[in-house]
């Protein structure tokens, strides 16, 4: 056999034992006529001590950084001992060793602060994979995927496959798309989720579903987001918004039992999509800290400043504690807010002093008393800076709730390892998309809209009003999950599709088969599917999802390990019956 032991496994009580190792060097110690050794695999490291005996061998077979080896020796309690590692009391001390594979230097440092840049890193992402920090960010997105299984399981859900290739539905994000040699300009479309087949399997009986699954978008990329990804997709039937909420919550209180020992012992809270926008500027707000944004609009206009007076909206937030900025730091606020990520002209400020005071950047269009009315609406207190935008609603909103996030991040109230679920409930079914002059789904076509606002439906210009039974599960501030009650009668279907400017025809062609299904006993369902890349990366303190991934893409979504995505031969393209256009 190759080893007796793992590098991670032996401590002192296996002192005096003759064990055999195997694994890669880590580091290599010369220390007079002796040498040390740091031997790595997937569970520790062990220190070897090669003896002045082995010197001559040594000399005939030098070792060097990622030689993979295999070791036999006593194991020795250490003189010098590394309370930093596991095996830091023992070492062992090497009779015989053998070469398994040497190896060319390394181009970066295989430790966990490494030399090398991100993109050298995912060219050699084999090697990257052998850091310790890396390792252990596998090993969290395994344990998360199995306590979500467990859980599962024990509920009762069966875990189901579904097709990858599917037919291409451009309503939503771009499809990756691929050709069908037996089928001649014909396309296949990589699914964005199991959506329509886990409705299905609804209408099938299997009342209890699940799949951790890999989805596929063709969207331009962030820290949060890759070209593939995987969801804990699930679905039930005869079940009602309440059930699936306290299901769900159920399994991430096992989750975070499980992987970070943390026990949430009160219900998640719940918010409406309503009071998030009016009170966080977003859906997905982050409630690690308070700070609500404050509507101004109606205390500060009419006082003849322009900037007011002109606005959509005037929006506030309450900086707690911070009336001592300096003019410096509120210039680089002021810097911060005209970025073109954020775009607005100016930022206003009012100090409510320690003294009882209030001084602000418009002091020459309002009085003390006027901004003590600013005080009493955000609830400031002496020591407190407002800070205050203007300007069309949208924008504004957006930008005070990037404004809040970001006074949240310097003021070190934004903390990693504190968690914070949120349910957001009672989305809207509707939206519109200026570009495209029509009124499309927020979440997808297949939502149910509240019963009570079904009636709604047979007129266009209630459409803002249609609430769905729709919700999602927000974790500090980032989409974890989302999912709704499905729509089950083919009647209503077909008004769902109708509102989103969709012909019979066409709603037929796509969907047919579904609507077809529902002829057939559709019991009431609904589900939800977790972003479980997205989950991991939280759990594990990170803001990219990428850390959490073996294999993933870079910033313009290619593998820079394979090369991929690549030309393909002219034989392959004659095949297929693509003729490329070349630019």
């Amino acid at each position: 056999m190759y080893r007796t032991h793992t590098c991670g496994e032996l401590r002192i009580e296996q002192v005096g034992q003759e064990v055999t190792l195997a694994g890669w060097i880590q580091t290599v110690r010369k220390f007079g006529s002796i040498n040390f050794v740091d031997l790595r695999d997937r569970y520790g490291i062990t220190q070897l001590l090669f003896s002045e005996s082995l010197n001559a061998r040594l000399d005939e077979q030098p070792l060097g950084r990622e030689f993979v080896i295999q070791a036999t020796g006593v194991v020795t309690e250490r003189s010098s001992k590394n309370k930093n590692i596991p095996t830091g009391d023992i070492e062992i001390t090497v009779s015989d060793f053998k070469i398994l594979n040497a190896a060319k230097t390394p181009p970066f440092t295989i430790q966990d602060d490494t030399d090398g840049g991100d993109e050298l890193r995912m060219k050699y992402r084999f090697l990257d994979l052998r850091r310790n920090s890396v390792r252990k960010n596998l090993e969290l997105r395994y344990q998360v995927g199995r306590a979500a299984r467990n859980y599962l399981h024990t509920a009762g859900f069966l875990d189901v496959e579904t097709p990858f290739l599917i037919n291409s539905t451009p309503e939503g994000a771009r499809d990756f798309l691929v050709p069908s040699r037996m089928n001649p300009n014909q396309f296949y479309g990589l699914p964005q989720s199991p959506q329509t087949f886990k409705q299905l399997l609804m209408v099938s009986g299997y009342d209890r579903y699940y799949q951790i699954v890999k989805c596929f978008r063709d969207e331009d990329l962030r820290a949060d987001r890759q070209p593939e990804f995987t969801q804990i997709d699930c679905e039930m039937s005869f079940v009602e918004q309440e059930d699936i909420l306290n299901t769900f919550e159920d399994m991430l209180k096992h989750i975070f039992k499980e992987i970070k020992g943390i026990e949430f012992n009160e219900p998640f809270p719940r918010m409406t999509f309503d009071d998030a926008m009016e009170f966080y500027g977003n859906d997905k707000p982050d409630i690690r800290f308070d700070m609500k944004l404050v509507n101004l609009t109606g205390t500060v206009q009419g006082k003849g400043f322009k900037v007011f007076d002109e606005a959509e909206l005037v929006v506030a937030i309450n900086a707690k504690g911070c009336s001592e900025y300096t003019r410096k730091q509120l210039d680089e606020l002021t810097d911060w807010v005209k970025r073109p990520q954020i775009g607005m002209s100016g930022l206003i400020y009012a100090r409510y002093n320690t003294d009882g005071s209030i001084k602000s950047s418009v002091d020459k269009f309002f009085d003390e008393e006027q901004l003590k009315l600013w005080a009493q609406a955000c609830k400031a207190e002496p020591g407190d800076l407002m800070l205050v935008l203007a300007g069309k609603e949208e924008r504004t909103r957006k930008a005070a709730s990037e404004l809040r996030l970001e006074m949240g991040e310097r003021l070190g109230l934004r903390n990693k390892n504190e968690f914070k679920p949120l349910w957001v409930i009672d989305f809207p079914l509707f939206e519109y998309s200026e570009e495209d002059n029509r009124w499309v789904a927020r979440h997808h076509p297949f939502t149910s809209p509240k019963p009570e606002h079904i009636a709604l439906m047979d007129d266009v210009s209630q459409y803002a009003k249609i609430k769905a039974n729709a919700y999602d599960i927000v974790l500090n501030g980032t989409e974890i999950g989302g999912g709704s009650i499905r729509i089950f009668q083919r009647d209503l279907q077909q008004k769902m599709f109708a509102a989103l400017g969709m012909s019979k025809e066409e709603a037929e062609h796509k969907f047919g088969f579904l609507m077809g299904a529902f002829e057939y006993g559709a019991p009431p369902h609904g589900g939800i599917a977790f972003g479980f890349d997205r989950l991991c990366s939280l759990l594990g303190g990170s803001e990219s999802i990428r850390d959490f991934i073996a294999f993933p893409k870079n910033n313009s979504g290619r593998d820079v390990m394979l090369d991929a995505p690549s030309e393909i031969d002219q034989k392959q393209l004659d095949e297929l019956r693509i003729k490329l256009v070349r630019e």
